[in-house]
């Protein structure tokens, strides 16, 4: 099996695409070993310097600690993907293993899911990464960062640049937005 890499903004984040299934419920971020049962999961947070790992339908980010190498993790993460692939799973994280909380939003609260998850998720995703809706209150709008996004440089300029002034842009009621 052979695994793509490909870098991201956040140079201390890596993404590695094993051209098979992630996760078939979503994106989802780990970043201690005892908040998941997924034993590849565990294994790679395992690694020294490795801060956590973002599954996405199809792809795996990785993300290290600044003075960690990229050389001398890369192999390692890549053979316990091959590993894990080659015992016949299909995926990392699956339906069961998820249960997303469902909760009841507003009507706005609804529009400002639907064009992150349709204008801003899909350009984040191919940075490595993902981007949560967690409130929406006295015209700011809460969100998370996740995966490559989370802790990366540019993040900042792409949430203000990007995401508040798309939202502003279609929804007068937004007047600005932030990572939490």
């Amino acid at each position: 099996m052979f695994i793509q890499t490909e870098i991201t903004p956040n140079p201390n984040s890596l993404k590695f695409l094993p051209g098979k299934n992630v996760s078939n419920c979503g994106s989802f971020e780990v970043t201690k070993k005892e908040d998941t049962d997924s034993e590849l999961v565990r294994n790679l947070l395992s690694i020294n310097g490795v801060t956590g790992v973002f599954l996405g339908t199809d792809f795996l980010s990785i993300n290290k600690e600044e003075d960690v190498i990229w050389e001398d993790i890369k192999h390692i993460v890549i053979s316990l993907i091959n590993d894990f692939y080659s015992t016949g799973k299909e995926f990392v994280i699956a339906n069961e293993l998820f249960e997303e909380k469902k909760t009841e939003h507003s009507e706005i609260e609804k529009k400002i899911i639907s064009i992150l998850e349709t204008k801003i998720r899909p350009a984040v995703a191919k940075d490595g990464g993902d981007i949560k809706f967690r409130e929406f209150k006295n015209g700011v709008v809460k969100v998370e960062l996740q995966g490559s996004c989370s802790g990366c440089p540019s993040s900042t300029m792409t949430l203000k640049q990007g995401v508040q002034n798309l939202l502003c842009h279609y929804l007068p009621e937004v007047k600005e937005v932030i990572a939490i």
